[in-house]
């Protein structure tokens, strides 16, 4: 198969993938809505033009022409206008403020028999469950791709048995011919080591993990020490003599670490000259939670910083500045990704479906923490004005006045608005951004 086709098909996977994410959003928000009898008019992902539709009871559901998004269609989300006593409708997607979609529903006044079923009158708890729906359910999407990355394919881990054999000892950041006089062996081609050798035991104490022999490795400098390697069924005893050299500082994160004035790290260990072989080992279910944890963590960490990071994606958009391979990327860039992530032949199939399931797991976990931003029209905004009636509402009582009532949210739409028109410029932005100067992660 082509690379041409394997990257439609990586896109076409995430693009589904997002859709499908979308939709248990949206009908995270649904079910609790219809559990406590609040009547939903529409179920749409997407928006603009209504490509299909189907009416099952009182509730339309339906696919949409610009796939962004999605929203609930709500009666009552806003409590009776001052003058009229007329309810509006809203919905729970991004942009449902928007006067094109608050507003559309604007003639769906509520009927006689909807006294009851309005949003507005529901109580806190119950529309903070409505609203927390939504993130709640992409946080479940997560969290079994992860159990399915980790349990079903594994993660790619490193293996006692070699990869390559590097011919010359070269200091970091430099470069030696093969060739000419000035390479000197390393350690692991002085003594005959090969490409597809599995060593067995170092040092007298037998090797099952590459981390433990590394760090034997590491440990050895200048001393001669014993090595076995399983060749072609056989073992094949040896000596080798780690030389000390420096080498680049790894961080938790896998990549070398800088100090805090961004230089790089290094330190001087012992060094053979090996690279290791990779392999997909499943995890436990024990390892599920703490890697969806971690997960969770670097994109809230993203998501803190999103404006200071929006900044610098602008800056390198233009300029000749490169883009930081952990800021924020748009669904262009996702796509673009996972286009590269399909065509890499080189990588074997299901390390390539592993990452795809990777990069969903962590698109969901991000549209879920993205969701919780207590601003609207997020669902945390939501989330926020539920809270905020809830504590007038116990004050009132505290001191006996009369209870205020719902609050009205729909005083909150100029911010809305700003917010709208803020985060529908961003994404302009980055994709912009991943257009002309796309994230470099390979």
């Amino acid at each position: 198969m082509s690379p041409v086709v394997l990257f439609i098909l990586g896109v076409v996977f995430v693009a589904i993938g997002v859709a499908v994410s979308i939709a248990l959003h949206e009908v995270g928000h649904l079910l609790p809505a219809k559990l406590f009898r609040v009547r939903v008019t529409k179920y749409m992902v997407g928006f603009g033009p209504t490509l299909w539709s189907r009416r099952k009871g009182e509730t339309e559901y339906g696919v949409k022409a610009i796939p962004l998004g999605g929203y609930v269609a709500m009666i009552g989300m806003y409590p009776p206008n001052a003058e009229g006593g007329t309810v509006r409708a809203s919905s729970t997607g991004m942009f449902q403020t928007l006067a094109s979609d608050a507003r559309s529903m604007a003639h769906e006044e509520v009927r006689p028999e909807d006294k009851d079923r309005v949003f507005y009158r529901l109580a806190a708890w119950k529309k903070i469950i409505i609203m927390l729906g939504g993130p709640a359910m992409n946080l479940l999407i997560g969290l079994i791709l992860t159990a399915v990355l980790l349990m079903g394919f594994g993660v790619a881990t490193s293996t006692t048995t070699l990869a390559d054999v590097s011919k010359c000892q070269v200091a970091a950041g430099e470069t030696v011919d093969p060739n000419s006089a000035d390479c000197q062996l390393t350690p692991a081609a002085a003594a005959g080591l090969q490409p597809g050798d599995t060593i067995v035991s170092f040092d007298g104490t037998g090797v099952t993990q590459w981390d433990y022999l590394s760090q034997r490795i590491r440990e050895s400098a200048g001393r001669e020490v014993g090595i076995t390697v399983e060749r072609n069924g056989a073992e094949v005893s040896t000596s080798v003599t780690p030389v000390l050299t420096s080498r680049p500082v790894i961080g938790p994160d896998g990549r070398q670490a800088s100090d805090d004035t961004g230089s790089l790290l290094y330190q001087d260990v012992g060094f053979l000259g090996i690279g290791a072989q990779t392999a997909l080992e499943p995890q436990p279910a024990s390892a599920v939670l703490p890697a969806a944890g971690d997960n969770i963590r670097q994109v809230a960490g993203v998501v803190l910083n999103l404006p200071a990071r929006v900044v610098g994606v602008a800056q390198a958009a233009f300029s000749d500045e490169p883009r930081d391979p952990n800021g924020p990327i748009s669904v262009v860039g996702v796509g673009r990704v996972a286009g590269e992530v399909a065509a890499m032949e080189q990588v074997p199939v299901a390390s390539r479906i592993s990452a795809l399931v990777g990069l969903l797991a962590g698109l969901n976990f991000a549209l879920a923490v993205f969701n919780l931003i207590p601003l609207l029209p997020l669902d945390g905004g939501h989330v926020a004005g539920a809270l905020y009636e809830a504590v007038r509402r116990r004050i009132a009582r505290l001191f006996g006045r009369p209870d205020p009532g719902a609050f009205d949210i729909a005083k909150l739409l100029p911010l809305t608005y700003a917010m709208a028109v803020l985060l529908l410029s961003m994404s302009v932005l980055l994709i912009y951004a991943d257009i002309v100067k796309p994230v470099n992660l390979f």
